[in-house]
């Protein structure tokens, strides 16, 4: 490969890194076809961006990319595919369902702003909660004493209704 082809490679890569704020370095050596294949069709429908790369044009993205990954550059050896998404727990809760069949391996992760290596990091990336279910979390808390309260005054009103009623109906 000529050294501006691989200089457009790895600006493509470092785009692709300072793009997504989430991606996911596997293993996918040990797959064959069809299961790369049906991989790939996942990957497309979740949102994920699947891309295999050579380890030491990865190794250069990550150190021209914004962030420091120093942490990850140990995982790169062997066959390595690249996932890269917006949100950060789809690529772990997909690779968990794929992982039963010991293929693909998780290598490591940037999810979230942490820095996540080896493949018994797959469950807490798979727990992550996205920023929206974050959100979402946080609203339904500070609703619940609202919801709380109007039924408390909701259910007063009816009972010194009831009181009312009872006391206007009996006999003087």
């Amino acid at each position: 490969m000529r050294k501006e082809d691989k200089n457009l490679v790895i600006g493509q890569i470092a785009d692709n890194i300072n793009e997504y704020p989430h991606f996911y370095l596997i293993d996918m050596a040990a797959m064959n076809a069809a299961d790369t294949s049906a991989l790939r069709k996942q990957c497309f429908d979740a949102g994920i961006k699947l891309m295999l790369v050579k380890n030491t044009l990865l190794h250069k993205a990550l150190e021209n990319a914004t962030g420091d990954f120093e942490p990850l550059y140990d995982t790169l050896k062997g066959t390595t595919a690249v996932m890269f998404c917006n949100i950060a727990n789809v690529p772990a809760r997909l690779l968990k369902e794929k992982v039963k069949a010991g293929v693909p391996s998780l290598k490591g992760a940037f999810a979230e702003d942490g820095i996540y290596v080896g493949a018994d990091q797959l469950e807490a990336l798979a727990s992550l909660k996205s920023k929206e279910e974050v959100i979402a979390d946080i609203l339904t808390l500070l609703q619940s004493p609202a919801k709380n309260l109007v039924s408390a005054l909701q259910s007063g009103a009816n009972n010194i209704h009831g009181v009312l009623k009872t006391l206007s109906e009996r006999p003087e």
